[in-house]
């Protein structure tokens, strides 16, 4: 959530910045209930003023043995218009809140400026995409072919976008979390974590998924009001809020395995095919709570984290700086890592890596006292790897002209010592 002193103070810029993230929240809406808000409230102390010298004139004339019937009914009648001003400013609070709720967060300077993802920024390539000569098969064909991946039963069970794994494809796709964690734990300095896959309402608000975009949510029983997480982003970052983390902890990081439930309310048009875009998908996260002086210097750690296992996964990629248009509603700034799959000749999204400065953070309520004064951290997070999407890429990249998978190097221990898939 933005500030609104910063936005008073300098209207026409949050005014333009959030145009260029598509947002259609009214900046003058806003200012109109903080002024209003502010008018009930100076009006509220000045009739608590009242109230105060009325009841010290109550004081007086009990202590005088004087009758202070006038003076109690006057604080009686001052007393009703506090209760209906307080009333008033609540009424304000919430739709003021609910408006701030839905404004975007600001880019950062070095955001590229553009509308649209073909405004997105390539900063950098990595690897070779593999020149196939054969007549491969796409990784929903090669999977069922192969008996690790069954879609058709998903659909049965639970409807398009839930799929099973089987046999091999279990123990590949388990393989590719556990090394995901492994990496994170013992070579990047991260604390392993466990969430809970439901959350509450104010949960949700906190990372920014509500109330803006709640369509997109699996939502459990009203009486409840949880919601199936759509990341461990949500209960990680959560985990710290309304609360203090001491500046020496600084940055603190922390990683996930979680199952995630996304609609998709969005996808209509886009490929859905196979495991292209799942309700119900695995994802090891990256969240870290930063020292507001070096969060940008974490957010290119943090890219880097997710660079080095798709380079030792040997899956070719490219680094994205996503523009103002494209850049996610809680973000500053953001890059995408994409693996190139061949077979589906086009990039494919595994991973963003995104600084959110304190925009969850004061929405959560989640400080830290640095030089003495009370402040709210900068969270980013990052997929440290989405796994249906690297799961295509292995398909296309280590298929082979007999109909075989080969395994990547780094995953095989997992597998204990498997090197090829075989029908």
């Amino acid at each position: 959530m933005l500030d609104i002193k910063k936005i008073r103070e300098n209207a026409d810029f949050y005014r333009t910045e959030a145009q260029k993230k598509n947002s259609t929240i009214s900046i003058d809406e806003v200012l109109e209930l903080d002024g209003k808000r502010r008018e009930l409230m100076s009006e509220s102390e000045k009739l608590k003023a009242e109230r105060n010298a009325a009841s010290k004139k109550i004081g007086e004339l009990k202590k005088a043995g004087q009758n202070a019937d006038s003076a109690v009914e006057e604080m009686r009648i001052v007393g009703d218009k506090i209760s209906e001003l307080d009333q008033k400013i609540r009424a304000v609070d919430e739709e003021q809140t609910d408006k701030l709720l839905r404004i975007p967060n600001i880019a950062h300077s070095t955001t590229p400026e553009g509308k649209s993802s073909e405004d997105n920024i390539v900063v950098r390539t990595w690897g070779t995409p593999r020149e196939i000569d054969f007549k491969a098969l796409d990784h929903k064909a090669l999977g069922e072919k192969l008996g690790i991946f069954d879609f058709e039963r998903g659909a049965k069970i639970s409807g398009s976008g839930f799929p099973v794994y089987r046999g091999l494809g279990v123990r590949l796709e388990r393989a590719l979390i556990q090394w995901f964690l492994d990496c994170h734990r013992e070579r990047f300095g991260f604390e392993e974590i466990i969430p809970p896959y439901l959350v509450s309402r104010k949960t949700m608000v906190g990372t920014g998924q509500l109330p803006k975009f709640e369509e997109d949510m699996y939502r459990c029983d009203k009486d409840d009001d949880l919601f199936l997480i759509p990341t461990a982003e949500v209960p990680v970052t959560n985990l710290y809020s309304d609360e203090f983390i001491p500046e020496q902890e600084l940055p603190l990081r922390l990683c996930a395995y979680s199952a995630c439930f996304r609609r998709e309310a969005g996808s209509y048009g886009k490929d859905t095919r196979g495991l292209l875009r799942l309700h119900q998908f695995n994802k090891v996260e990256m969240v870290y709570f930063a020292h507001p002086e070096k969060s940008y210097e974490n957010h290119e750690e943090l890219l880097g984290f997710g660079e080095k296992l798709l380079q030792e996964l040997g899956l070719p990629y490219r680094v994205l700086a996503l523009c103002k248009g494209d850049l996610g509603f809680s973000a500053a700034k953001c890059y995408d890592l994409e693996v190139f799959a061949p077979v589906e000749k086009k990039w494919l999204e595994v991973s963003s890596v995104s600084n959110f400065e304190d925009y969850q953070a004061r929405r959560a309520n989640i400080r830290s006292k640095i030089n003495g004064k009370n402040v709210f951290v900068h969270t980013l997070n990052g997929s440290g790897l989405a796994t249906p999407r690297v799961m295509v890429a292995i398909c296309d990249q280590y298929q082979q002209a007999d109909g075989s998978l080969v395994v990547p190097e780094v995953l095989r221990k997992y597998l204990g010592g498997l090197e090829v898939i075989k029908k």
